[in-house]
């Protein structure tokens, strides 16, 4: 299947910028079952620096704002083609140790809300478990728009009992690595059955699997992910693979609009 994707970041504020960094993954990946036909980022109020690959492999591109903007718009757009694969990525590629993913961070902390959901678990779970696990974290912690704050821990998005995908997503991540299994947080582009527009980028969770390599799980939805996602970014946890994240001076009273639309080519 190929996708049509367009995403758009507009910053207001009320006072200039004075200065301002942003680093971008938006760019999608060409990589195991995805190939990226096109891309494309266009700015106004800023410019682009320049663009890397980071130790996750994401294409983050470093962005400036001009002298004394009150508004900063990054647009990007492009086509990607996804092939089926029933979320099995396979082997684990890049200089990056798969060690490093088997690493707590403080979003994924090992608590007794993650020991509860995987007490009675294999210590070698296959697919049927990890399914059954992401069932479990889906039906105990029910995804809920605007119940969380973006610094949540899995152990504080269990606590509350609520959460969305970047909370379910840490949650799985956290459970799998208290079961001695590399995990990755992975964010990306979904397109829904129900709407073509949406107002920020989706997550799920990568699960090194022996025998299999990496395997996607996306708790909010039940399902691993088909044709319909686009890998993006990803990193032990959100921080690692935040579409945008950076630091400015000046630009008091931000105001964020997003507006994402997937759509099959």
């Amino acid at each position: 299947m190929r996708l049509k994707i367009e995403h758009t970041t507009v910053y207001s504020f009320d006072t200039p910028v004075v200065y301002g960094l942003q680093q971008l993954r938006k760019t999608p990946k060409s990589s195991y079952n995805q190939s990226v036909i096109s891309w494309e980022t266009d700015i106004i109020g800023g410019r682009k620096e320049v663009s890397f690959e980071d130790h996750h492999h994401n294409t983050t591109e470093l962005i400036s704002f001009d002298p004394n903007v009150t508004e900063l718009s990054v647009s990007s757009a492009g086509a990607v083609e996804i092939t089926e694969n029933a979320g099995i990525l396979g082997a684990h590629h890049g200089m990056t140790p798969l060690w490093l993913y088997a690493m707590t961070t403080p979003r994924t902390e090992v608590g007794p809300g993650t020991r509860a959901f995987i007490k009675g678990m294999d210590a070698q779970p296959g697919i049927p478990d990890l399914h059954d696990l992401s069932e479990r974290i889906r039906t105990q912690v029910p995804y809920t728009l605007g119940s969380s704050a973006p610094d949540w821990s899995a152990e504080d998005s269990i606590e509350a009992g609520q959460g969305v995908c970047q909370d379910h997503t840490h949650i799985m991540i956290a459970c799998a690595r208290a079961m001695k299994l590399p995990a990755r947080y992975a964010s990306g582009y979904l397109m829904l059955n129900e709407t073509t527009t949406q107002d920020a980028m989706h997550a799920w969770a990568e699960v090194h699997v022996e025998g299999l390599g990496w395997v996607g799980f996306d708790v909010s939805n039940g399902v691993s992910p088909d044709t319909r996602y686009v890998r993006v970014a990803t990193g032990l946890d959100y921080s690692d693979a935040a579409p945008i994240s950076g630091t400015r001076i000046g630009g008091i009273n931000e105001e964020l609009h997003v507006s994402i639309q997937v759509v099959q080519q």
